[in-house]
């Protein structure tokens, strides 16, 4: 059996460069398209530093998904096996700024893919979703069956491609496709080689939160002490990304099951912890204080959002395995060796 051929569009991103190399120890080959738009080359490199004997396996292509002729070219000469599309914008404020570089680049990219994967009969999909598609969820946990509806601009862009995907399995069955709500992805590889690095400033908590660990920034804001949870915080699911790009593994092997249709799956903890908690943990694996500024709740911030993983860990055979000191300690380890990301100050 040669091992199976896998396009990873977003593949240098944070979730991206952590499933490649997943994908890579688990014999796969991988070829990651990314526009570097919110990433580094140096990712790439580093993973295959990391992945060892498995290195010559991984290839790169600095590409945009709305390049259609540049994507054409690599489908003619890669018979690919599955699609994992991770590629597109997230930060939700500068979506709800700026809403058309959002739909522009993360709706047309992925029509484009849509449309190159299926004229070169590639039509097994995983495709990177998101728990912003249950918009504010009036109980939790949230499971796969809740009435979803995006709150910003960067949600709508994952809900109308999960719309997009659902239309074209019903259209034409051959296809088959999974969708990945994640939660909240922390941490990074134990290694501490590779790891979030956002540009800018970070639009989530723990980003935030290695950045004044290290220096870079004063302290930490937390939006809302007021809320009815334990210590008046937030609570939301975080999830080591390391787990997640397992799940991504668990969802490619799905696509192989011929009842396979248009699945989604949610890949969280199931469990919920507060923003205190969170820097609670850091403090303790990192042995720094993180000073806190308190402020107001931010306008369209829910209280409490987790995850029901019953179904990924009955159809996915799938867990997370990381608690939040793991994510934590991971995390600490890929700032400290890493205080300004894959860059330099």
């Amino acid at each position: 059996m040669s091992p199976k051929t896998i396009l990873v569009t977003g593949g240098a991103g944070y979730i991206g460069t952590h499933t490649v190399l997943q994908l890579l120890l688990a014999g796969y080959k991988v070829v990651v398209v990314d526009n570097l738009d919110n990433s580094s080359a140096k990712s790439i490199d580093r993973v295959k530093s990391l992945a060892g004997k498995s290195a010559g396996n991984l290839s790169f292509h600095k590409l945009d998904l709305r390049n259609r002729d540049e994507l054409e070219k690599i489908f003619s000469s890669t018979k690919f096996d599955a699609v994992i599309h991770f590629a597109g914008l997230k930060a939700v404020g500068e979506s709800v700024l700026k809403p058309l570089i959002y739909y522009n680049n993360n709706l047309i990219g992925t029509i484009v893919l849509f449309e190159v994967m299926a004229a070169h009969g590639c039509k097994k999909l995983v495709f990177s979703s998101s728990a912003t598609v249950y918009g504010w969820p009036k109980t939790v946990p949230c499971t796969e069956e809740f009435p979803l509806s995006a709150v910003n601009p960067y949600g709508r862009t994952k809900l109308y491609v999960e719309e997009i995907c659902r239309d074209i399995y019903h259209a034409d069955s051959e296809w088959k496709i999974t969708l990945l709500r994640y939660f909240n992805p922390v941490g990074a590889h134990p290694s501490g080689h590779i790891g979030e690095d956002p540009r800018g400033i970070p639009n989530n908590l723990m980003p935030f939160v290695q950045q004044v660990a290290v220096g870079r920034r004063p302290a930490l804001t937390v939006f809302g002490t007021d809320y009815s949870t334990n210590d008046g915080t937030g609570v939301r699911d975080y999830i080591h990304v390391v787990d997640l790009a397992d799940g991504h593994i668990a969802a490619l092997r799905k696509l192989d099951d011929p009842k396979t249709g248009c699945e989604v799956f949610n890949l969280g903890t199931g469990k919920g912890t507060s923003v205190f908690e969170m820097i609670t943990a850091f403090e303790k694996a990192s042995g720094k204080k993180i000073p806190i500024v308190k402020a107001g709740r931010r306008p369209g911030d829910a209280e409490t959002v987790y995850a029901s993983t019953s179904k990924a860990e009955k159809e996915l055979n799938w867990k997370a395995k990381y608690g939040i000191d793991d994510m934590c300690r991971d995390q600490w380890n890929w700032a400290s060796k890493n205080p300004y990301g894959y860059g330099k100050e």
